[in-house]
Formats: C-alpha cells, sequence, structure tokens
C-alpha cells in the first residue's frame, strides 16, 4: 500500500546517469576511489600512475552523486560522492547517477538503498551466483520501483537520520579515542612501567614477583557438556562466549541450562576470582583471551571449552580481570598453542607453564580501580553506540515506509 501523497517511481525517472570518461595520460597521477560493502562509505586507494591504468576505462567523480560498486551491489556497496572526490577518478564499475529535475534527494535515496528493502532491490537487480558473478546489471538498476514521498519529505526525513549518523559517528570516534586510552593504560600498568600512589600518597615501589600460573593457582578443564541427561542437577554453563565477549562474568549474564552428574557440579563449580581462559580457537591471536567470575555463580558450571583457574593467593578482583591481557602474556599464549592452521590449542601444562608478573596487594588494588573505571567508560559509550544504532534502525523503518510521517512546515 503506497502511503497518502507517495509515488511509486522507477529509478529511471528519478535519477540519471553521470559519465565524464577520463582521458588517461600515461605520465600523469590519478588517485582512485572504492566503496566497502555494507554501506560502509567511499575509500580512497593509493595514488596510481596513468601507465598503470592501462586501458581501464575510468571515469571523473562528480560530488554529490550516489555511487555503486557494481560488482558488490548485493552488499550494499553504495555510497554518496562528495567534495573530498573532487579530482579523483572510478572505475566503470562504479556508476553515479544525480536526481533528474529535483525529482528526489539524493540523501534520501541513499538511506532506501541501505535499509533492508533497499538491499533486497538491489539483489533483485543483481541476477547471477554469488561473488563476482553477482553483479548489478544497469538496465535491471534503471527500472526498479522505489515507493518515494515528495521531494521535500524526502529531504526531511535525510536530515533527521543524518543526525542520528552524526551522534553515531561522535559516538564511535570518542569509544575508539576511550579503547586507546584504556589499552595505554594497561601496558604501562601492568608491567610496572608506570607505578600509582598508594592511599598514603607515596608511590609504590616495591619490585614485582614473577611465576608461573601452576605454582600461584590450580588449572583445570574437563568441564560440562552441552547435554541434557535424565537423573543429573540442572545447571547453568559458563560458555566459551561468556569468556571471550567479557572482563567480569555475573550471575545474570548466565542463562543456557544443561545437566552435570554431582561429581562435576563440585568440581566444575564457580567461585567469585575464578579467572577462566579459551583455551582452543582458530587463530593463535584469540586463544587466550581471560574473564574473571565478579561473584559466587550457584547453579553453575563451566564448560569443556573453557579452562579455570583458581588463584590460591590473596589477588584483586579488578587486577585478576586484566592481568592476563599483557603482550608478554599474550606472546607466551601464541607460543604455546598447538595447532596446524585448522585450531590451535593450548593445554593444561602450557597454561601452567606461563609466567605471569604482578605486584603485591595494594598495589593491584590501585591498578585495578583504575583500569575498572577505564573498562566501566568504555562500557558505557558501546551501550550507547548500540542504542543510537537501534534507534536509527527503528527510524528507518518508520521513516522510508510512511508509517510515521513528519511534519513539513510550509513556506509563506
Amino acid at each position: 500500500m503506497v502511503p497518502k501523497g507517495w509515488k511509486e517511481q522507477s529509478i529511471n525517472e528519478l535519477l540519471e546517469k553521470v559519465s565524464n570518461p577520463v582521458t588517461v595520460s600515461p605520465e600523469k597521477v590519478y588517485r582512485e576511489i572504492g566503496i566497502r560493502s555494507h554501506s560502509k562509505g567511499i575509500f580512497h586507494k593509493e595514488p596510481i600512475t596513468g601507465k598503470a591504468i592501462g586501458s581501464k576505462r575510468v571515469f571523473h567523480i562528480e560530488p554529490n552523486c550516489l555511487i555503486i560498486n557494481i560488482v558488490f551491489a548485493w552488499e550494499q556497496a553504495v555510497a554518496k560522492t562528495s567534495d573530498k572526490e573532487i579530482g579523483m577518478i572510478a572505475s566503470h564499475r562504479f556508476p553515479m547517477y544525480k536526481p533528474k529535475k529535483e525529482r528526489c534527494d539524493i540523501d534520501y535515496i541513499l538511506y532506501l538503498f541501505k535499509a533492508k528493502r533497499g538491499k533486497h532491490l538491489l539483489e533483485l537487480a543483481s541476477p547471477g551466483g554469488a561473488g563476482r558473478n553477482k553483479t548489478l546489471g544497469q538496465s535491471e538498476f534503471s527500472k526498479l520501483q522505489l515507493i518515494v514521498p515528495p521531494v521535500l519529505e524526502q529531504k526531511k526525513i535525510a536530515q533527521i537520520l543524518s543526525t542520528w549518523d552524526k551522534a553515531i559517528t561522535t559516538t564511535e570516534k570518542l569509544l575508539a579515542n576511550s579503547q586507546q586510552q584504556k589499552k595505554a593504560l594497561m601496558q604501562q600498568l601492568l608491567t610496572g612501567k608506570k607505578r600509582l600512589l598508594g592511599d598514603d600518597g607515596v608511590r609504590f615501589s616495591e619490585e614485582w614477583r614473577t611465576a608461573v600460573l601452576g605454582e600461584i593457582g590450580e588449572i583445570k578443564s574437563a568441564g560440562v557438556d552441552k547435554k541434557i541427561v535424565e537423573g543429573e542437577k540442572p545447571v547453568r554453563l559458563l560458555n566459551f562466549t561468556d569468556v571471550f565477549k567479557r572482563s567480569f562474568i555475573y550471575s545474570n549474564e548466565l542463562n543456557h541450562w544443561v545437566t552435570a552428574p554431582d561429581s562435576k557440579v563440585f568440581g566444575c563449580n564457580v567461585l567469585r576470582g575464578d579467572v577462566f581462559f579459551t583455551p582452543s580457537s582458530e587463530t593463535r591471536d584469540e586463544i587466550g583471551m581471560s574473564a574473571v567470575a565478579a561473584e559466587d555463580i550457584p547453579d553453575c558450571c563451566y564448560s569443556y571449552h573453557v579452562v579455570r583457574f583458581r588463584i590460591n593467593e590473596d589477588w584483586d578482583l579488578n587486577f585478576r580481570a586484566f592481568a592476563f591481557t599483557t603482550g608478554a602474556f599474550r606472546k607466551q599464549i601464541a607460543l604455546f598453542a598447538d595447532g596446524s592452521g585448522q585450531r590451535y590449542v593450548v593445554s593444561q601444562d602450557g597454561f601452567r607453564s606461563i609466567l605471569v608478573s604482578y605486584p603485591e596487594f595494594e598495589e593491584q588494588r590501585a591498578i585495578g580501580r583504575v583500569l575498572r573505571l577505564a573498562e566501566e567508560e568504555v562500557t558505557a559509550l558501546q551501550n550507547k553506540l548500540d542504542t543510537l544504532k537501534q534507534e536509527k534502525k527503528s527510524l528507518m523503518q518508520q521513516l522510508l515506509t510512511g508509517k510515521c510521517r513528519v511534519k513539513i512546515e510550509e513556506t509563506a
């Protein structure tokens, strides 16, 4: 059903193709553009000589045009050119379009193709198999039917969605900065390069201790399987992803129920301060990720996909969450990983042999406090970003379909 005042029009009625061929000079240097899939925008390639371009057909970029990568249009490789691309070029695989006689707003059209319905239309116009055989047919593209509001309403909708885009971009930058600050703090504090002040105002100076994990705690695997067996006790499962995605593990986050025999219920339990590692992965870089149980978690067992490290010394809880993330620790994990390229695994003995350096308890507490605050800032920004993206997704669904109409101010 077409919303009141909206029209169904073809791309050919709304847009016209822009084509300004480049006469390539072999000695001249050019700059090509590319378009990322999943509506991630335009990127600028490294400079290239005309000689290297050879006989390839290339075209001048015009600003404020819809531009499409015809090879990956089905993956929403669509974008809008800007003044940043003036003077650059694109191959014949990147057709550009501009509005016909003010019949549409190019930002609105771009948002349409970023939406779920737009992806479906691009797929329809891209016949063939997956990958490079699934190329956008420009004739098919020109025949696509779009349901669009009047131009003023298009502009208003695009303006609203642009406000969310700006908020998302700002939050992404804040998040990246916060993550970088946290990383720098970890590099300084967890290696002893930077020493904090104690509660008495005096800088910590005691020498750090270095020990292998097997000396300071118990390494144990052989956890619980993802099965439900009649007669066994129901338990919640602490699984690989619960460790991989977190620094701290809380009881209310674990909701996967399985069963376990009594021996496992006791032997594979989860207590406050337990550190868990991921012992295997498809790449060396992702083995040995760690997280700490922030509280006793009743009716819970760890799975056979993780390793439990129960420290028998007095360590600060927050410090435990970050102590096993240093570059030195990660390098040892990679060295102890056995595998042939498909999957890598660190054995229990491997974990027991890994060295870790750590200060006395009071300095641990000071370090843990600083890093926990940095972690909470990162988490807060990530949550804000997720909320903004979800809000934008909902707005696109409402505004681009006419389910929610915007008010257009009438001119005198």
